[in-house]
């Protein structure tokens, strides 16, 4: 009987089948063997690969622990992470064939890097709210909401302006899209 109906027909180099290898695997150890099995090489790498499958399988089976009671729970949520993380990506111009896309998060981190750079400034929260806006030329466009705090000592008004160029600067030669709008919210206010 075989093992594995997808795996029937896969033939080893020497031509013999691995069910076959995996069939007489109880005879060749009960010291059952043609003159094939005592000389071939590739049968004997076979039954060791599967003598170690056999192993691991029969620990697996013999293994009683119990799962932790919030493994389901923990698993679901790495799931819905991953489809979230899917879900917001923004695509990339590329001259390659076939799609290239980025994730809002890291396009996230790369406009909160360039705000931090500005002196008296430092980026909170960025968020890539619709990167659909086509410009002129057909290219998807970013239109971005960026919070930051400023310092009380040393900020100037023109601090903003400057985020603006370097937000907008990043965005093209770092990303590659460029900025269509970018909203800069100032929330908070530190101390130096």
């Amino acid at each position: 009987m075989a093992v594995n109906p997808g795996t029937e027909g896969y033939l080893l180099p020497c031509g013999r089948d691995v069910e076959t290898v995996w069939e007489r695997l109880a005879d060749v150890e009960a010291g059952l063997v043609d003159e094939h099995d005592l000389t071939c090489p590739d049968c004997r790498d076979a039954r060791a690969s599967l003598v170690a499958l056999r192993e691991i399988t029969g620990e697996l089976v013999a293994d009683t622990a119990e799962p932790t009671p919030n493994l389901t729970g923990r698993i679901m949520a790495a799931v819905r992470a991953e489809i979230r993380r899917r879900q917001d990506m923004v695509p990339l111009p590329t001259a390659e064939p076939g799609p290239l896309r980025i994730s809002e998060h890291a396009v996230a981190a790369v406009l909160r890097f360039a705000a931090d750079s500005v002196a008296g400034v430092r980026a909170r929260h960025c968020r890539v709210h619709d990167r659909r806006v086509p410009d002129p030329d057909g290219e998807l466009m970013l239109v971005v909401e960026l919070s930051v705090a400023v310092g009380y000592e040393s900020f100037s008004w023109g601090a903003l302006d400057l985020v603006r160029e370097r937000v907008a600067a990043a965005a093209a030669t770092r990303i590659g899209p460029r900025v269509h709008r970018l909203d800069l919210i100032v929330e908070d206010v530190y101390g130096i």
